[in-house]
């Protein structure tokens, strides 16, 4: 005897609710000027910015990797 197969469902799949931007929560405004939190990627220049992780910042676009120093891991606020 044979194996019985699966049958698909037909219709619309449901779809997931596309996830809002987060670019808004690099920045900062105060005293009416337009602040950057991030860092920017130093071969890419401004408008891309470094993803700050634990122990290092990272470009996901050229894969630039800066290893953070003992003075950037005891001063995390500031990067």
């Amino acid at each position: 005897m044979g194996k019985k197969k699966e049958r698909k469902i037909k219709g619309k799949k449901k779809r997931k609710p596309k996830k809002s931007s987060e670019k808004w929560k690099m920045y900062v405004i105060s005293d009416g000027k337009l602040q950057r939190k991030a860092r920017f990627c130093p071969r890419c220049g401004p408008g891309i910015f470094l993803a700050e992780s634990s122990d290092r910042f990272y470009c996901g676009k050229c894969h630039y990797t800066e290893f953070k120093t003992k003075k950037d891991l005891e001063n995390p606020g500031k990067g």
